[in-house]
């Protein structure tokens, strides 16, 4: 190295990745959003190495890190230098030799090939919290090797990226106030503590469940009216507790699928009551019966196993089916929740009038 040169310097560590170097360091937080940058949003598609940026995503990962500032977690950044760089290891044999001190020259471009989200987090976030600014986050350097190899790269690096499904997402989501309200029912409620699919979001053909962990959650929320950040009391859970213990009484096939009277995936492949269409539209009913049948709402609910609930039913069709095949459209739930409620005898709010003149039209 040029004494009269000027290095940003990190502790480093140096591997290969097909024949190519590579660096994997720490950076301090603080120094992100001025040593990376992003390609201009106005340069062409064909000409950029990374997608345009959804600023909407920024706030949410931000206000991730400003409110758990001791319990956090970020992926690596993963970033192309334009030049090459300097590294010094620690020693000459051994683990040493790939152990040291990676130099990059100031006027070094950096660009972000997987990341730049974390990246407009992480400098929002620090100008709310300038604490955070001293964290570090890890960077995988490559040597840039051109517009296309950058853009190669960005390819890979998202290709294979498969988002969880919601069910395990709640299943280890321990921050979310609904994620703890639906492991407690899948729980406490026993026909769900016996036939939740805790880790997939839909169940397969021959499964021997009948309710997905998400699918509670979703339709616990709709029953309490609760926000996604919106703190679930313990009387909240124990009162979701109760009116799904009482569904279930009164919904005969789930306790014979419970005591494997029944095969689960003939009643999926028959009744609507099996799906997750009838969970989402039981919480909007549920939300309406505890609020306005306080006295009567059990009551109400053994109406509930009078209710023709085969598929071969035609009224179903256009509510929880569309041309016979299933639909948890936000439509398709408010028509399925009309049906069930005209049989509980419970009045229809004005949006659900207005679906249900619609649909009868």
């Amino acid at each position: 190295m040029s004494n009269g040169d000027f290095f940003h310097s990190f502790p480093a560590i140096r591997g290969v990745q097909a024949g190519k170097p590579c660096f994997i360091a720490m950076c301090p937080m603080r120094i992100i959003p001025t040593l990376f940058k992003f390609d201009e949003e106005e340069v062409p598609p064909e000409l950029r190495a990374q997608r345009t940026i959804n600023k909407s995503r920024i706030p949410e990962i931000a206000s991730y890190l400003i409110e758990n500032p001791n319990d956090y977690t970020l992926s690596s950044l993963t970033a192309s230098v334009n030049t090459m760089v300097n590294f010094e290891p620690l020693g000459d044999t051994g683990s040493g030799q790939n152990m040291g001190t990676l130099f990059i020259p100031m006027d070094a471009q950096i660009l972000i090939n997987d990341g730049q989200h974390r990246r407009a987090a992480i400098e929002h976030a620090i100008k709310d919290n300038p604490e955070i600014g001293y964290d570090n986050i890890s960077v995988l350097f490559f040597i840039d090797e051109g517009l296309q190899r950058s853009q190669q790269m960005f390819a890979d690096l998202n290709k294979h990226a498969v988002r969880p499904s919601d069910s395990i997402s709640t299943l280890y989501d321990f921050r979310d106030s609904l994620s703890n309200l639906a492991r407690f029912l899948s729980k406490e409620v026993e026909v769900f503590a016996r036939m939740t699919e805790m880790e997939k979001s839909s169940i397969s053909n021959r499964s021997s469940k009948l309710f997905t962990l998400s699918s509670i959650k979703n339709a616990s929320k709709s029953l309490l009216r609760k926000g996604s950040k919106v703190l679930v009391s313990e009387e909240d859970k124990a009162l979701a507790a109760d009116f799904w213990t009482e569904v279930t009484q009164n919904m005969p096939d789930w306790v014979k699928a419970k005591n494997k009277e029944v095969v689960t995936y003939e009643l999926r492949e028959q009744y609507i009551h099996a799906h997750g269409v009838m969970l989402q539209a039981m919480g909007n009913i549920g939300a309406d019966l505890l609020s306005d049948y306080e006295s009567n709402w059990k009551e109400k609910l053994t109406l509930l196993s009078k209710i023709d609930w085969a598929r071969q039913n035609k009224d179903w069709e256009g509510r929880a089916l569309v041309h016979g095949r299933l639909s948890k459209a936000r439509t398709n739930v408010l028509l399925t929740g009309n049906y069930i409620k005209q049989h509980l005898g419970i009045t229809l709010n004005d949006i659900e009038e207005q679906i249900e003149k619609e649909f009868q039209q």
